[in-house]
């Protein structure tokens, strides 16, 4: 077994065919498929199932809350046992929404950022250009990439309360390295969702972005109750007001993918955010701005500014 899946992983640790076996095949047809398939309930599909998911990553499932599973889809979504991913109360630290590996993160320069290094796009393009953005100029932002044997629920990042949601439709690029390096805007490009949130008794405004992609292109969120999938069409806003402790459970992608989150101007990474960086839901993720000031950059933001290819 071990063989096997050693000759896999080689197989696609190969960039052109990873992308090719990952992007250049029906995205919609073989999402939908795997949004049926992975549901189907019987005992020889769903062990078949995750044998075979198993030889494509290092799945551990010591942590999840139950042991046997309804389904493929049932263990995607598994719950961890209480108190798995202790969350970090520190009053001045934001925590990291989910378990992910950093990508880009950095500085927010005139609106734009980095999906990988030499890769720009606009938090316009991300958001909408309906969206005013100008909250989180100067501020910080943090790419987190779900990988597939990872914990797929997502939790808030600190107390307050989401006042809105906007779901875009898109396409189901795969958002791996490998293709971040080679599709320009890919973040831009596929399904998304913008949770707009306020925290903190300063009200700052908070985005995350879960970011769905090939075979996971599905989003739940429990503050609006619903489930976006494919099959949903263009742009749609929610207006909701749900107010959430810090580490409470805001939702789950229906098998993973990344969540890019951006703070407003003052807040900085925690020291251990680097890309690459493997990061647990409820460990440090940015500090809060300085009580005494936030109008002016401090010497840790300059230095955060070459973690995103901008110097």
């Amino acid at each position: 077994m071990m063989n096997i899946r050693a000759a896999i992983q080689k197989i696609f640790a190969q960039e052109d065919i990873n992308f090719l076996l990952t992007n250049r095949i029906p995205r919609q047809a073989a999402t939908h498929f795997m949004g049926w398939f992975s549901r189907i309930k019987h005992p020889w599909v769903r062990d078949l199932s995750i044998a075979t998911w198993r030889l494509f990553t290092q799945l551990d499932l010591s942590e999840a809350k139950k042991q046997t599973f309804d389904s493929l889809h049932d263990c995607f979504i598994r719950e961890l046992q209480p108190g798995a991913r202790p969350v970090d109360h520190d009053k001045r630290l934001m925590t990291s929404p989910c378990d992910a590996i950093v990508g880009a993160c950095g500085h927010i320069v005139n609106g734009q950022v980095f999906q990988a290094k030499g890769f720009p796009y606009t938090l316009s393009d991300l958001f909408g250009h309906e969206t005013d953005t100008s909250q989180w100029q100067d501020g910080q932002y943090v790419t987190l990439r779900l990988t597939s044997a990872m914990y797929h629920r997502f939790h808030a990042p600190y107390e307050g309360v989401m006042k809105k949601v906007t779901y875009i439709a898109g396409d189901t690029w795969n958002v791996n390295p490998i293709a971040l390096k080679r599709i320009e805007k890919l973040f831009c490009k596929n399904e998304r969702a913008l949770l707009a949130m306020q925290i903190g008794a300063e009200n700052y405004p908070v985005a995350l972005v879960p970011v769905a992609a090939i075979l996971v292109a599905s989003i739940r969120l429990h503050g609006i109750n619903t489930l976006f999938h494919s099959g949903w069409r263009g742009q749609n806003v929610f207006n909701c007001h749900s107010e959430f402790t810090k580490g409470q459970e805001l939702g789950w992608f229906e098998h993973g993918s990344t969540i890019l989150v951006f703070a407003p101007k003052g807040f900085t990474l925690a020291e251990q955010i680097f890309p690459g960086q493997h990061i647990k839901m409820g460990e440090p993720l940015m500090h809060f701005p300085a009580r005494k000031s936030v109008s002016h950059r401090s010497d840790n933001q300059d230095a955060q500014v070459s973690r995103d290819g901008l110097s």
